[in-house]
């Protein structure tokens, strides 16, 4: 049987379960996961290898109508990946009625590629089968999916259905990645990441989308095995501020805590974590501070 190989990127709205899925296709924890939408900020390559086959997915920022620089950042980043991989898996979710604003201009958006698209319906077992061919035949007459696959990202053997539904739209070639090599993201942007995340579950709604994470120093110690990390959170407001930092410092102890525990499941080190916050106004629109946060577009 002829090796395969290729890139798989997964797009959707926000919150529809790319993060879970990615997670769940690669086996360990690769990206940062919430219920809150636009989680996901940088485009997130992981590699399954198989005997048969390497998958390369893309996990991409959801596709939403954005309001600043760096809503302009995420959408480019996902929309920039549609012709550049040989499989779009595009999310959507059981429990929809109808194909929204945000499917409808993803749709259109995929008539004008030539790239294979797999249609992935998640979260069935929020619904009931039979409310399932509705939304089959729906999407059916909306676009001309090679397949339609329902799944559920939160079952284990997910994976093993869609892995076999990927191959059969792979090309034949040989391995982009080394075996042992699970995703392309730094260390320093996966503690960042990490550290956002915890914001994420510990925060109120509007106050975890106005930060940023930057890690500024990453010192390892291999013979203690023990990593120093300190890294700044940058919010746009005074009163966000004092929400992050909590009474006494409570929350922010929470957040380095939690985020210390999943660094040094990752790293397989003892973590040493400092964290500061500071405002910097407005800076999803601010240029400079993009790029030094990682949202670099391509132009």
């Amino acid at each position: 049987m002829a090796f395969k190989a290729g890139f798989i990127t997964i797009i959707g709205r926000p919150n529809v379960g790319k993060s879970t899925l990615l997670n769940l296709l690669t086996g360990e924890k690769v990206a940062i996961m919430s219920r809150k939408p636009q989680t996901t900020r940088h485009n997130i390559r992981t590699v399954v290898t198989r005997d048969d086959f390497q998958m390369v997915f893309v996990d991409t920022p959801g596709i939403h109508k954005p309001r600043n620089k760096l809503g302009e950042f995420m959408i480019n980043s996902a929309m920039d990946t549609l012709d550049d991989v040989d499989i779009i898996l595009y999310m959507v979710e059981a429990t929809d009625r109808e194909i929204g604003p945000i499917d409808q201009s993803i749709i259109s958006m995929l008539s004008k590629t030539k790239t294979p698209v797999i249609l992935a319906i998640n979260k069935v077992d929020l619904v009931e089968k039979q409310k399932l061919l509705p939304l089959i035949e729906m999407y059916s007459k909306a676009y001309d999916f090679r397949e339609i696959v329902p799944i559920s990202a939160l079952e284990p053997e997910t994976a093993e259905i869609l892995f076999d539904v990927l191959k059969k739209y792979l090309p034949e070639g040989e391995k982009f990645y080394p075996d042992d090599m699970l995703t392309d993201q730094t260390a320093r942007v996966m503690v960042q990441e990490l550290i956002r995340e915890k914001m994420l579950e510990l925060l109120d709604d509007e106050v975890p989308h106005g930060v940023g994470v930057e890690v500024v120093r990453f010192k390892e110690n291999e013979d203690r095995n023990i990593v120093g990390i300190d890294a700044n959170i940058y919010c746009e407001k005074e009163s966000h501020k004092a929400i992050i930092i909590g009474k006494g410092g409570s929350m922010l102890k929470k957040i380095g805590t939690r985020a210390r525990e999943d660094i040094e499941r990752l790293l397989d080190m003892k973590v040493v974590l400092k964290l500061w916050v500071k405002v910097k106004e407005d800076w999803r629109n601010n240029d400079y501070v993009l790029n030094e946060l990682g949202y670099k577009s391509k132009s």
